[in-house]
């Protein structure tokens, strides 16, 4: 009798597997914030330099007649830009002529502003800290080595699952995270949070990986589309979940400590049986299956299986997984490694993390309130993801990728022709649905028994940081041009969704492979 038999006897869709998905959706909605926190985090606040006349009490007390502190502003901060004060000039000295209601601005020139010499005063009711700094660099540069944290996360945490179990292994990573987050949230100095930030991707990462994998293993293959879709319209509420506490709470604790309580409860998890069966672990892999029974309703047909019922079919997964699915054989393999290499992870996964996390880490260059933007960006992402569900049982797995990753290029494409500080910031929601749709392909295209860091997961989750880390240091590219990150962040998409139509196998309705042969 073969694993998937024993599920089926069991139970594959019943009570349980809605409460395993709810107990593993949940802490994937506390973790979601995590991957777009400096969106809130290194936002820079509304800020202006500092003046004698606003800052210092001395001063104030010198000025001849009693005036507002908008007064004193207007005689001591030039207007900037955006026709609000100036953030990296002042003037030399106090223009009181500006208070004539008849003033203009030619009642002052150029020459009588100078840089901030002092320091900076920073606007305080959006964000109470930031980890801004004059180096502008340093905003993405932190966003790369989170994303970073998440490459090298993927390969480790996968490695160490397949030794230790998939369930152990995710009860000490929320830990973990909750640990990181909540250090991060602490730290006094630049290079410790970067530090912090790392560690809590290189855990994160391990959720997002092991989370897919207990889901995909206890469910049926019906309901597989159903059960990764809304596997990501956890990540997309998480990040509602965001704005609001960023809005709200004005803390980053408030993201973190939720962690502890996911720990507590995923002791209860099971551990996938069909790796209790294989690393020869009968007896847990029997109690694993009658709590199943249990929880389905199914307890007599628990009852029924024995420790000689699991070790044939031990016996049977092993007879179909001869061949070892290391890394070599599967990139040597005819057929899946070109899968592997260029249709799944470093053409369409390599550019879709490049591309979104280039637009999504980057909100506050639209020039609009992020909260709302967030919480409108996300918001929009749910329409496409539950469309995406029918569509990728009608339409196929293949045209329905090839179609959304076009069509998100384009609209990206199409926000080059519109003003700076004007985009509607809602063309990476298609961005956010390939994910959904590769998560599927990953779980149909590749055989099962491939495992360990040479995982599809895995390989996959690590093109797509690859290309992640490169995604927010493409806002460089400003110095030469405002519209240049745009364009490059449209034309890569719009190329991957060309080779996903003519590299990628359509799998619906098409049985799982077993091995890699």
């Amino acid at each position: 009798m073969a694993f998937s038999e024993l599920l089926d006897r069991v139970g594959s869709r019943g009570q349980f597997q809605v409460l395993q998905m709810v107990a593993l959706v949940v802490p994937i909605t506390w973790l979601a914030p995590q991957n777009v926190l400096e969106n809130f985090s290194a936002a820079a606040p509304s800020h202006r330099c500092w003046v004698p006349l606003l800052d210092n009490s001395m001063a104030q007390a010198s000025v001849p007649r009693a005036l507002d502190p908008q007064a004193l502003l207007a005689v001591s901060i030039p207007p900037g830009p955006s026709r609000g004060p100036h953030q990296c000039r002042r003037f030399r000295h106090p223009q009181w002529q500006l208070l004539d209601p008849n003033a203009t601005a030619t009642n002052w020139s150029e020459a009588d502003t100078e840089p901030c010499v002092d320091s900076w005063v920073c606007d305080r009711s959006a964000f109470t800290s930031t980890i801004v700094t004059k180096a502008g660099a340093l905003r993405p540069m932190a966003q790369s080595i989170y994303l970073a944290g998440n490459l090298v996360g993927a390969a480790v945490c996968s490695q160490v699952s397949d030794r230790f179990g998939r369930r152990r292994v995710l009860t000490w990573i929320h830990l973990r995270v909750a640990m990181a987050a909540t250090a991060a949230a602490f730290t006094p100095t630049f290079s410790m949070y970067c530090l912090f930030r790392f560690l809590t991707a290189f855990t994160v990462v391990g959720t997002t990986l092991n989370t897919f994998i207990l889901l995909a293993e206890w469910m049926s293959a019906q309901a597989r589309v159903l059960v990764v879709t809304l596997n990501s319209l956890g990540y997309t509420f998480g990040r509602v979940l965001l704005a609001a506490v960023a809005y709200g709470v004005l803390q980053q604790l408030a993201v973190s400590v939720p962690c502890f309580l996911c720990f507590v409860y995923s002791w209860w998890l099971a551990e996938l049986a069909r790796w209790l069966l294989i690393m020869g672990r009968l007896e847990r892999g029997l109690r694993e299956l009658q709590k199943v029974a249990t929880i389905s309703g199914k307890r007599a047909v628990g009852d029924t299986l024995t420790v000689e019922v699991l070790r044939s079919a031990k016996q049977e997964e092993l007879s179909v997984s001869q061949t070892p699915g290391s890394l070599v054989a599967l990139l040597h393999t005819p057929g899946l490694g070109l899968r592997t290499c260029s249709g799944l992870c470093w053409h369409p996964l390599f550019a879709l993390g490049f591309t979104f996390y280039g637009l999504i880490l980057d909100l506050q260059a639209l020039g609009s309130n992020i909260f709302l933007l967030q919480a409108l960006i996300v918001v929009a992402d749910i329409p496409p993801k539950v469309g995406t569900m029918l569509l990728l049982g009608h339409l196929g797995r293949r045209p329905t990728q090839a179609v959304i990753l076009v069509l998100a290029g384009l609209c990206i494409l199409a926000n080059v022709l519109v003003p700076h500080g004007e985009q509607a910031g809602l063309d990476a929601r298609g961005l956010g649905v390939a994910f959904t749709c590769f998560a599927i392909y990953t779980a149909e295209v590749f055989p099962t028994g491939a495992v360990g860091v040479a995982s599809p997961g895995a390989l996959c989750q690590m093109a797509t940081q690859a290309g992640a880390i490169l995604g927010p240091l493409v806002r460089l590219l400003r110095i030469y041009g405002d519209s240049l990150p745009l364009l490059v962040c449209g034309v890569v998409p719009v190329r991957s969704g060309l080779a996903a139509l003519l590299v990628l196998p359509e799998t619906q309705n098409v049985p799982l492979p077993n091995t890699i042969q």
